[in-house]
């Protein structure tokens, strides 16, 4: 965590007066592509300082970019005082106006640091409140056992809050405070698929360029999902992803025929995205996107060849997906709101809800104008993958050899729909 929560600079932004505090922030994903959505109580301002029918407002706002996909709230309890304490009636009032469409896809509310001021009024209002959603509630007595649950380093957590967690855990009865170290990591497993780098697995999977986690949850996808309403936004069960990496991880065969359910091979693909250790899109590219958004033809050709392979590979796939939009209500602009926090992302610390926006409309541009942005720069290693060769075959043949090939060229990028000789 970076223990900082920026706000938002954007004088413009319809909500700027409730915004600029940073009591709502979104934080990337959770570790199974959940959007992750924190609501910070330190950071309201007093009750006279703030308009809390405009937070309502807001709070709405934020939800209504995400709501149609499966999402979780993180409530960051502490801080929550008489000066700035929302009253009775406005907390009935939001939970009245929060109807199914936001109801529906929350699968959890985690209530960070909670006080019997959280359950007295959790008692009060329990009457209202459906069983089902009930269910949703996770009561989290310290930092460390959000590790368990979403992408720890994600968070962005206000340093009020790491504060008054290190205060609990030191008084915490019966000892020294929890350790919120983790364990040393354990080294890959020679198969390993999740954790590790592009180059790791490609040295051992006989140099295939395309990791076999991404090629056997597209080509499935290509067959099955294209025309699934809603694909990529919603999630599949926790304990059925853990166990598809598991079989990914020690190298066992994966069919996604028996699981009946073409979002799972979705979430996995979306899970390799997230646990690279470094982003697809590389941490270099994150800067250059917010920065140089009308450049992104150029961002895309200076990847690395390996990067710029395997991203040409998933875009193209998700330029498919989004030709199908009518029918899966996927569009490109959809796509990127579940995809660009799976590409990119900073070295240190996490994505602010202002990095957001530019970090879509790049992604969004990757996918409509995939001919355009991949057009011009056409990498040979490419040419086992679409000429039919073996694995084994394409080792032999070096990427230089490839390049001054032209014939093989203009074969790599015809499945691509690209001309060699590129107008661009």
């Amino acid at each position: 965590t970076n223990g900082e929560s920026p706000a938002l600079a954007d004088v413009s932004h319809p909500y700027y007066d409730v915004a600029r505090h940073g009591i709502i922030q979104v934080s990337g994903d959770d570790n199974y592509g959940r959007k992750l959505i924190i609501f910070s109580s330190c950071c309201l301002p007093p009750s006279h300082q703030l308009n809390h029918r405009r937070l309502l407002e807001y709070l709405k706002f934020t939800l209504d970019q995400y709501v149609e996909m499966d999402y979780i709230l993180v409530y960051f309890h502490y801080g929550l005082r008489s000066s700035n304490k929302p009253s009775l009636k406005w907390l009935r009032e939001a939970y009245n106006e929060f109807d199914r469409k936001y109801k529906k896809n929350l699968k959890t509310l985690y209530v960070v640091h909670p006080t019997n001021f959280i359950r007295i009024v959790w008692n009060i209002f329990k009457p209202l409140i459906s069983h089902k959603f009930g269910k949703k509630l996770t009561y989290v007595n310290y930092l460390a056992e959000l590790r368990d649950h979403l992408n720890y380093e994600q968070l962005i957590i206000p340093p009020d809050v790491l504060r008054h967690d290190e205060k609990l855990r030191a008084a915490q009865k019966g000892g020294p405070p929890p350790s919120v170290k983790t364990p040393p990591p354990r080294p890959p497993l020679p198969s390993q698929q999740f954790g590790v780098s592009l180059q790791y697995i490609r040295e051992r999977n006989r140099e295939a360029i395309i990791p076999p986690v991404l090629r056997q949850t597209v080509s499935y996808l290509k067959q099955k999902g294209l025309r699934t309403e809603g694909i990529f936004r919603r999630s599949a069960r926790v304990q059925l992803i853990k166990d598809v990496q598991k079989l990914y991880n020690l190298g066992k065969p994966v069919n996604f025929e028996q699981y009946d359910d073409v979002h799972v091979p979705a979430v996995i693909l979306k899970t390799f995205l997230r646990e690279l250790p470094e982003p697809l899109l590389t941490f270099r590219v994150y800067n250059q996107v917010q920065e140089l958004l009308s450049e992104c033809k150029q961002i895309v050709e200076s990847l690395p060849e390996h990067n710029f392979i395997v991203a040409k590979y998933l875009l193209c796939f998700l330029h498919m997906v989004s030709q199908e939009s009518i029918v899966n209500k996927m569009s490109p602009s959809n796509l990127s709101c579940v995809f660009g926090v799976n590409l990119v992302w900073p070295r240190h610390g996490s994505i602010s809800l202002g990095a957001l926006t530019p970090i879509n409309i790049f992604t969004e541009i990757l996918i409509e104008h995939f001919d355009t942005v991949f057009g011009s720069r056409c990498p040979p290693g490419q040419r086992h993958e679409y000429l039919g060769l073996s694995e084994s075959s394409a080792t032999n043949i070096t990427l230089h050899t490839l390049t001054a090939d032209f014939t093989v060229a203009r074969k790599v990028c015809e499945p691509f729909g690209i001309s060699w000789f590129s107008a661009s």
